[in-house]
């Protein structure tokens, strides 16, 4: 491990000045750090004493390039050959710290929502705990003390540029399309995901669903492999008087932490008990609103079809939003769920591509944008002889960015739109 000291010794580029790219200078900084120059493509006007004048000279001079989880090597070719120096902020985590356990979530679905149920599960259970990486607060800004538990949420940017993570607890949920543009191809985005285990030693934990566990085992990483089996946590779901954990949609999340629970010996009964206070995050899965017998459920975190075959698959007579921008390679398929969709509503700038995929398998409208969409449901609704419980769903199986800045704005503008139109209507 490197300590302050031998880092001092070293030279870096930070390269990318978003928000991960920020704490790293900061860190510098707040470790007397000054060998390093900085470097970001769009944002010129900070940090300027600091950047590089020269970035090519300064790619081949410099020991460690701590890139932005952000920039994909596809992209930025003049990288790849310096792909030997790349690093990321988690890395300096575990380069200049010691003394704290850590638990890294990783996988296409359910990171964030995972993250916060371990977070809240051990504050519960009196463990000191912080929580960052991708799911907000930059690591480096986090505070690590000894004898605390860092849980982080780490995407398949950050672990494909990682070298040095090394995880007391790596859990790998589970892994589906998603980010290929961004990776090239499946197996990539594979490769990025198990780099989560890389580093691990013989005394360190890897919690992988068992689909993956194939995959686990012909890297011959050196962690405990352990197999989250889904009817050890089945057993103890209905004691669990939290409504938004009677889902099925939350079950591969909480075998996952009912595992780690009894790995850190806690007791079924403490881990019942703890749970009874979580609240689930905004914009998965998030039911915000009952009027009469309609149930409204904001799902906007859903970018891509697996993401959304969750959200479908647990609700019944749904009148269904969906449309985006589209990831690569998704495709939707509704054998299975088909069932339970009464209409589709077709929103965003590639209406072509969803109606292609959804055309003769369920009644849909064009509305283009959420407004319209719903006035349409809600008149939908109301024109309906059925008296059977609705849902109206956001679950847009695409990307925000065509309509609106991320899925956050899409989600709280959805929000907003239910609880003002639902007045008139119904």
């Amino acid at each position: 491990m490197l300590n302050t000291l031998k880092i001092k010794e070293l030279s870096f580029l930070v390269y990318g000045l978003g928000l991960s790219g920020q704490s790293v200078v900061k860190f510098f900084k707040k470790k007397n750090i000054k060998n390093y120059k900085v470097w970001d493509d769009k944002q010129t006007k900070i940090f300027i004493s600091k950047r590089a004048k020269n970035l090519k000279e300064t790619l081949n001079r410099v020991d460690y390039i701590v890139l932005s989880p952000g920039i994909s090597l596809i992209e930025k070719k003049n990288l790849i050959k310096f792909k030997k120096k790349i690093i990321t902020d988690i890395d300096l985590l575990y380069l200049t710290n010691q003394g704290f356990k850590s638990i890294v979530v990783t996988g296409t679905n359910g990171k964030s929502t995972t993250c916060q149920l371990i977070n809240h599960l051990l504050k519960k259970n009196k463990y000191k705990t912080l929580l960052g990486g991708n799911i907000g607060t930059p690591i480096l800004d986090l505070k690590i003390l000894k004898k605390i538990f860092v849980v982080i949420e780490a995407s398949s940017f950050q672990l494909s540029h990682s070298k040095f993570i090394s995880p007391d607890y790596a859990l790998l949920l589970n892994l589906t399309n998603d980010h290929l543009d961004w990776h090239g191809n499946m197996q990539n985005y594979i490769n990025s995901k198990l780099k989560i285990f890389m580093s691990q030693k013989k005394n360190q934990f890897a919690l992988v669903n068992n689909k993956l566990k194939e995959s686990f085992k012909t890297k011959e990483f050196k962690s405990k492999l352990i197999i989250p089996v889904k009817k050890n946590y089945k057993k103890i779901k209905h004691e669990i008087k939290n409504h938004y954990l009677k889902s099925s949609i939350n079950d591969e999340n909480m075998t996952f932490v009912h595992t780690l629970s009894r790995l850190l010996k806690i007791s079924d009964k403490n881990f019942v008990s703890s749970l009874k206070s979580f609240s689930g995050l905004n914009h998965r899965y998030e039911i915000f609103l009952k009027k009469k017998n309609i149930v409204f459920i904001n799902d906007s975190k859903a970018t891509s079809f697996e993401s959304a075959k969750f959200a479908l698959s647990n609700s019944k007579n749904v009148y269904w939003i969906l449309g985006g921008l589209p990831k690569k390679n998704d495709k939707i398929i509704l054998s299975g769920v088909r069932k339970n969709i009464i209409k589709s509503y077709l929103i965003g700038k590639n209406i072509n591509f969803f109606k292609k995929q959804i055309k003769n398998k369920v009644n849909f409208s064009i509305t283009h944008n959420l407004k319209k969409t719903i006035i349409e449901i809600l008149k939908d609704i109301k024109s309906s002889a059925s008296k059977q419980n609705k849902t109206i769903l956001l679950s847009p199986a695409a990307a925000s960015y065509d309509q609106f800045m991320n899925f956050e704005k899409r989600g709280n503008e959805f929000k907003r739109l239910c609880r003002t139109y639902v007045k008139k209507f119904i």
